[in-house]
């Protein structure tokens, strides 16, 4: 079970998508996509922006800055084919 730790995230299991738990509101698009290991960089997650490779909640996402909140769904059509992230809560008492 692949773990990310930052300040405001993990992963917390990965399927056939993978779930980014967040312990705030909301998280920026640019950041999940970093944590997700969907991109390397902040340059990366704009680029595939800008070039249209992302949807959040199955529209079209051009704005880095996004705030991404609890239950979105986040799709990314990458070179190894489309990948999936979804928003969770943290789940109280994990660590």
């Amino acid at each position: 079970m692949p773990t990310v730790r930052a300040a405001s995230v993990r992963v917390v299991r990965q399927t056939c998508g993978v779930d980014i738990e967040i312990t705030t509101d909301f998280i920026r698009l640019g950041q999940l996509l970093k944590y997700a290991n969907l991109v390397a960089d902040g340059a990366e997650a704009k680029s595939l922006i800008a070039a249209g490779g992302v949807r959040v909640d199955g529209e079209p996402e051009n704005r880095r800055g996004r705030q991404v909140s609890v239950g979105a769904v986040v799709e990314v059509d990458l070179p190894g084919g489309p990948q999936q992230v979804r928003v969770v809560a943290e789940a109280s008492g994990q660590e």
